[in-house]
């Protein structure tokens, strides 16, 4: 029975994001060995022709040694991106260990504790799925609690608890107008460009998960058995429960402002990536450090507070920076190999006589699927733009809306994804088990899923290009 168990720990797991992006470039010059060298010609502005391909007639191989001679290439020639989602990451740092999220959440519970399921539901909700928009991280796992105490209060399952907390923040997360920083920067477009869509397709999906979740809530208020637990256990109040009071919170004009500071930082770039987008890096980058700074000071830390916080901040990005860089190889490989051309044309080449709402869609499919084993949003955006990017340029597609496909792609399947710790972290949490949580959200996935194509459709119908 023992060997058993030790067997199941033991299974398939999927390899560190560092041997799989080291693998895909010994892949790639593996490749250039096979697949047969072409391109595409180019237009007088650099564009491919995506009609005008030809083979070179011979090869042109990158060995192993020399693909690892492109490393410091490709981490050089990503630095301003590297730099953007490090600095970025150290500005939520800050903000986070401030502790003004958790002082408006705990004020939001007061005043509202008296006004029962049908209105503080909601309200927390929609203030969860804008936090996971704007500024949602795996440190929201923190909020899960709060969820906990909700449920137990309302006398509702812990499947409400994650649908109030984890359940919205990643839908915001999933669907956030800036959200999709590095995609755009990676495929040459204004950083948070097309806002104002993004903004509402946020709103749409919150709206969605909303009403949603509120059908459930009113299902197991009429019947306790219908909870997705399988039992009603969480209703018995056992001696060991923690009994936790909602205590008065005062919003203090401090946490007002490191909140106002948090939103206003991306309204602001948002606003200047508009009116000067020559500038956009440089810009963002000093907003971002501005930002993070004034949060610090404002919380009443100190300075090797504030320092501590930027770097916890700071660091977290760093492996995400790296393996950016190191996609960038991947494409390097491929393009002196000349064979990315080459898969590119085979590829598109079934695509060319279909609508392109119909591939956006396909790409919404494929990066669905991808995200179950790469949940981070970075990281998969680092290994698929090199390959999406090029393919969108061959058929015509607007690198706008492959970054929307992107995004649906990415959002959605993080609500099941076994990978991610966000997820499993906030299950553990709430005490929901995973076939639990499968069996009530599994559904509301894929419904969101298929929501999806008619916007990516409707979205390519009407031209939109969010510039």
């Amino acid at each position: 029975m023992a060997s058993t168990t030790e067997k199941k720990k033991h299974g398939f797991k999927l390899p560190h994001l560092l041997w799989i992006i080291l693998g895909l470039i010994l892949l790639m010059s593996i490749l250039t060995y096979v697949i047969p060298a072409g391109e595409f010609e180019k237009d007088e502005k650099g564009n491919l022709i995506g009609t005008a391909f030809h083979y070179l007639g011979y090869q042109t191989p990158i060995n192993p040694w020399q693909a690892a001679m492109m490393m410091l290439d490709g981490l050089s020639g990503s630095v301003t991106i590297i730099m953007l989602v490090m600095i970025s990451g150290a500005t939520i740092g800050v903000i986070l260990d401030s502790g003004a999220i958790d002082d408006f959440l705990n004020w939001a519970i007061y005043k509202l504790k008296d006004k029962g399921a049908n209105v503080l539901i909601p309200v927390l909700f929609v203030v969860m799925v804008y936090l996971g928009g704007f500024g949602g991280s795996d440190a929201f796992v923190a909020l899960v609690p709060i969820g906990v105490l909700f449920a137990k209060k309302l006398n509702l399952d812990p499947i409400v608890a994650m649908g109030v907390t984890t359940f919205a923040t990643l839908i915001g997360f999933g669907t956030g107008p800036t959200k999709q920083l590095i995609p755009q920067t990676m495929m040459g477009l204004p950083a948070y460009s097309g806002f104002g869509m993004r903004f509402l397709i946020m709103t749409f999906y919150m709206l969605v998960g909303l009403i949603l979740l509120m059908r459930y809530v009113r299902k197991i208020q009429k019947d306790p058995s219908a909870s997705a637990m399988g039992n009603t256990d969480w209703l018995q109040k056992g001696e060991s429960d923690v009994v936790i009071e909602i205590k008065e919170e005062r919003l203090s004009w401090r946490t007002v402002a490191i909140l106002v500071i948090f939103i206003g930082q991306y309204l602001l770039m948002v606003w200047h990536g508009m009116v000067d987008p020559s500038t956009t890096y440089p810009f963002n980058f000093a907003v971002h450090l501005l930002a993070a700074l004034a949060c610090g000071v404002l919380s009443g830390k100190s300075a090797d507070g504030i320092g501590n916080s930027f770097a916890k901040g700071f660091s977290n990005m760093a492996f995400v920076g790296f393996i950016i860089g190191m996609a960038r190889v991947v494409s390097l490989v491929m393009t002196e190999g000349h064979i990315m051309h080459t898969i590119v044309y085979v590829l598109t080449r079934p695509l060319m006589n279909i609508p392109h709402g119909i591939t956006l869609i396909g790409l919404v499919v494929i990066i669905s699927i991808i995200n179950l084993l790469i949940p981070s949003a970075s990281s998969k955006a680092a290994i698929l733009i090199p390959i999406i990017f090029p393919i969108t340029q061959a058929l015509g597609i607007h690198p706008q809306l492959a970054v929307q496909a992107f995004q649906f792609g990415d959002g959605f399947t993080n609500l099941v994804s076994p990978a991610l710790g966000w997820t499993m972290g906030s299950l553990d949490t709430a005490k929901v088990p995973y076939d639990r949580w499968l069996k009530w959200v599994l559904p509301k996935v894929i419904l969101m899923i298929l929501l999806s194509f008619l916007w990516i459709y409707v979205l390519e119908a009407i031209g939109w290009t969010g510039l």
